[in-house]
């Protein structure tokens, strides 16, 4: 459609839709008022050609419109034709170029095989990415593409889109089994996979024919757990490899954290040079997504001589989660509900007439969505109001993590403390009431929920839901309209949450409406400022090896060095002295954190080796206090879990990366047998090293009862596995008769959870293996089973990775 000056064409088939929807043929409706999906034709720069000659010049010229009729339409299973965007058509030409180019000069396996493509949250990636892994697989040199998404929830989510584009185009995969299969499979040629699962795959085939095959991987949303450990087992486990990344919100130097490998921080790092780009401010303009309205609702006045922003946060948390400011913020929610979520209005969704949208409310933490929670029922209750108001939440392994603007939750929900999952369950029993549904937070019925969940805010059936972190990222409905928000949020990870709001649906629903309860205007500014820059920096700019190891000035402030902060540790805390009093374990804690930091930097640079100035004993010995405090700190009975992560953060995973492994125990051990078993040291270098890993601590008894027993006509490796296998089966025939479990289904249990990696505690696997118990005993079942987990769990910490 054309007025000479402004020409436009229709990317799908709604119009036709919305015009039946209005109640009538096309004979007696003339015009259709419903243009949201129609696009502006553009170069590969974003241009808009929008003069009627630029466009038939371009658009109908023959290889152009041949190129769009048959590589660049969907037509889906819905039976809805897809006229990919110009901006998609580009993306897709620049990595097909990029396979081509980099398999003829032989690239394949490096950085400059692929690069990453950033397109703006609700840009339609999916569909981006399936026509791009669609045309990889269709290239005769190309064995296989993988599409790799992060985590369980989107691996069914893409599955569905990918189905809805074309039935059965891809393989989907339940375990790391199947997804062998596949791998191994020469007609599976698409395969959609979660990060962890190839994680798993290539833990457990160190060697594998698919590893020399030509694969292209494809990452979607490759802004957070590809980077570091995964990614670089990846990378050198496959070696002849493409490898691609699509984002809405790279990390660029400004928004890289500082744990992790720092060759690996910024989106550019892992996966090379930025393909096309297509960022928000191209997305409103081109009005692909809606613009955003903030509103900010100011609910705690904060003291003027406060610059700190840590302690600022500290001081003002617990305001923050105060009963009066959850009611008053309750209470303005349910006041201002209907005129946000534009009640009145009417419009028709999949042939049903619908009043208004639905919204997310994104809070702190699971005790203030618990709160929220128990004050909206309250509150609807009084008012005798009637809103489905519906919760979820689950264990987050990076909760503690201030540098991850959204921590990832998974579905563990048995990680959950008691009441937590109390709670979950409680607000779950209410949906299915509402609902006629039948869920719970057993891992099975748990993910299963979270499905009808997601299905039902698509559907507009909640009108409001209380979250975390879960749905913030990954998670489209388009009749949502409306994010509450009473959580600090920053970077992309701002930027994603606020833009599950805008996604374009009709002429009623002008622009997503984020209310912050919580003074993030700065911090808005900062991410749509940079993530509107189509040429923000993505090169991390290190600094030199003598700066982080002598300190240097920045902003007027001096930022200690290694060697100053390792000065002041041992002055401070000398080996040997027993550090009393809580503050001083604080602060013991933030400095040897800091000193954890520097040394993950330091070690990227060879100038440090032989620079270390700590012995690598006396480092073990620092580091096994400092995880001492840790497990005082996070699994003391009393420990007040939001006070202490507001006040101190333990850099466990900088520990991880430098884990001592029972391989380097078990060269020890054979050291200390060569020595025909003479040289105490070496049994003091072992017990340093088991004391100093996280990993190795719940072995230390089997490790220590296994050098008593080493003598001179040892085998180390040989009888140390037949050592492990004996005591093994001898603690688990002592927990099957101490709890008198039932010996084969306990034995299956048990074998099964090693070879996941995982044990599961909630579902109906654990049930199956306890003895009869009376259901009249007086809730003897539920303490007969948390004793059989937590003896199981014990069991199982101490023989992973040994079997």
């Amino acid at each position: 459609m054309s007025n000479g000056t402004h020409t436009k064409y229709y990317s799908n088939t709604t119009r036709n839709q919305h015009i039946k929807e209005s109640g009538g043929s096309s004979k007696n409706k003339k015009t259709s008022h419903s243009f949201e999906f129609t696009s502006y034709w553009a170069d590969a720069n974003n241009r808009v050609i929008a003069d009627l000659m630029d466009f038939t010049k371009t658009f109908f010229a023959k290889h152009t419109l041949l190129n769009i009729l048959t590589r660049y339409c969907v037509f889906t299973s819905e039976e809805m034709l897809l006229v990919m965007r110009p901006y998609q058509i580009a993306a897709t030409e620049r990595i097909l170029n990029r396979i081509e180019i980099s398999t003829n000069y032989k690239k394949t396996g490096t950085v400059e095989a692929g690069g990453y493509i950033w397109h703006t949250t609700g840009s339609g990636k999916t569909l981006t990415s399936f026509k791009t892994a669609q045309l990889a697989a269709s290239l005769p040199y190309i064995d296989k593409v993988l599409f790799v998404v992060d985590r369980k929830d989107l691996d069914y989510q893409t599955m569905k889109e990918y189905d809805r584009f074309e039935k059965g185009a891809a393989n989907s995969n339940t375990s790391t089994k199947i997804l062998q299969k596949q791998l191994e499979d020469p007609n599976a040629k698409i395969i959609i996979t979660t990060i962890q699962k190839l994680d798993v795959f290539i833990s457990k085939n160190k060697t594998h024919d698919v590893y020399k095959q030509h694969i292209v991987l494809i990452f979607d949303e490759c802004h957070r757990s590809q980077f570091g450990k995964m990614h670089r087992k990846i990378v050198k486990a496959f070696k002849n490899y493409h490898i691609f990344g699509f984002t809405g919100t790279p990390i660029f130097a400004v928004n890289a954290g500082s744990g992790g490998d720092p060759l690996l921080r910024t989106t550019p790092q892992a996966f090379g040079d930025k393909l096309h780009t297509y960022t928000i401010i191209d997305a409103i303009n081109d009005g692909n997504v809606l613009p955003f309205r903030i509103d900010y609702v100011n609910t705690v006045k904060e003291k003027d001589n406060i610059n700190d922003s840590k302690v600022r946060a500290i001081d003002i948390e617990k305001a923050m989660s105060a009963p009066e400011r959850i009611r008053e913020v309750t209470s303005y929610i349910l006041d201002h509900f209907d005129q946000k979520t534009k009640r009145n209005s009417f419009y028709s969704l999949k042939g049903q007439r619908v009043a208004g949208f639905n919204s997310i409310f994104a809070v702190a933490s699971i005790p203030m969505a618990m709160k929220y929670y128990t004050e909206f029922k309250r509150q609807l209750a009084e008012r005798k109001r009637n809103l489905t108001v519906a919760t979820i939440f689950s264990f987050s392994t990076n909760e503690d993590d201030p540098e991850d603007a959204l921590p990832d939750e998974g579905f563990e929900t048995d990680k959950l403390d008691k009441t937590s999952r109390d709670f979950l369950e409680a607000a779950i029993a209410d949906y299915n009431q509402t609902f006629n549904v039948n869920f719970d937070t057993s891992a099975e019925k748990f993910q299963n929920y979270y499905k009808d969940l997601s299905l039902r805010m698509k559907n507009r059936e909640v009108d409001l839901l209380i979250v975390v972190n879960m749905f913030l990222t990954g998670f489209d409905a388009t009749t949502l309209n409306t994010l509450w928000v009473d959580k600090n949020l920053k970077q992309h990870g701002l930027l994603q949450a606020f833009s599950r709001t805008n996604r374009i649906l009709n002429s009623v629903k002008t622009f997503g409406n984020i209310i912050c309860f919580r003074d993030l205007k700065q911090a808005t500014d900062e991410a749509i400022a940079l993530f509107g820059d189509k040429e923000a920096g993505g090169i991390v700019l290190l600094k030199t090896y003598n700066d982080y190891y002598n300190g240097y000035d920045e902003d007027g402030k001096h930022k200690p060095g290694y060697a100053e902060l390792i000065a002041t540790l041992q002055s401070q805390y000398p080996l040997g002295k027993a550090i009393i009093g809580e503050d001083a374990q604080k602060d013991f804690i933030r400095l040897f954190g800091a000193i954890l930091r520097l040394k993950n930097i330091l070690t990227a640079f060879d100038d440090f080796a032989g620079n270390e100035i700590l012995s690598e004993r006396n480092f073990q010995d620092y580091q096994s206090i400092y995880i001492d405090l840790y497990q005082d700190f996070t699994k003391g009975k009393n420990a007040d879990k939001e006070n202490i992560n507001d006040d101190i953060v333990f850099e466990i995973e900088l520990i991880k990366q430098i884990e001592v492994n029972i391989d380097y125990i078990l060269m020890l051990v054979a050291k200390y047998h060569e020595s025909n078993c003479t040289d105490k040291s070496i049994l003091v270098a072992i017990d340093k090293a088991v004391s100093s890993s996280i990993e190795l601590r719940s072995k230390k008894e089997l490790i220590a009862k296994f050098i008593e027993q080493v003598n001179t006509s040892t085998q180390v490796d040989d009888d140390w596995r037949i050592f492990v296998a004996e005591q093994k089966e001898k603690d688990l025939s002592a927990i099957i008769e101490a709890e008198k479990l039932k010996p084969e289904e306990t034995r299956k249990f048990v074998a099964g959870s090693f070879r996941d990696g995982t044990m599961k505690t909630t579902g109906t696997d654990i049930d199956k293996i306890l003895p009869p118990v009376s259901r009249f005993s007086g809730g003897g079942r539920a303490a007969k089973k948390q004793s059989v987990i937590e003896k199981l769990m014990a069991f199982f910490e101490k023989y992973l990775g040994l079997v």
